[in-house]
């Protein structure tokens, strides 16, 4: 357990971050499932405009060093590769 004052106050803060961290990991998932619901489904535009708006958010938090870089960008390339492979 922390015993200097400074000591609490970066246990306090680490705490938010990793909250705030949780918070932004989960929007960035969410996305994603989205697009790979509509890849199982077979709707191609859904897939497109849902796919369209992942990537931001996945560039975004692979900035913030919430995901690896290599992570986001195997997301990106793998989604991609079946959105094109759909009739």
């Amino acid at each position: 357990m922390a015993n200097t004052k400074q000591a609490k106050k970066r246990a306090r803060q680490a705490e938010d971050h990793r909250q705030h961290n949780v918070t932004l990991r989960t929007s960035m998932r969410t996305a994603m499932k989205k697009v790979r619901k509509a890849v199982a489904e077979g709707k191609k535009t859904d897939a497109q405009q849902a796919y369209q708006a992942a990537v931001p958010l996945v560039d975004r938090m692979a900035g913030k060093g919430i995901v690896h870089k290599n992570t986001a960008a195997r997301f990106k390339s793998r989604v991609n590769a079946r959105i094109r492979a759909m009739a």
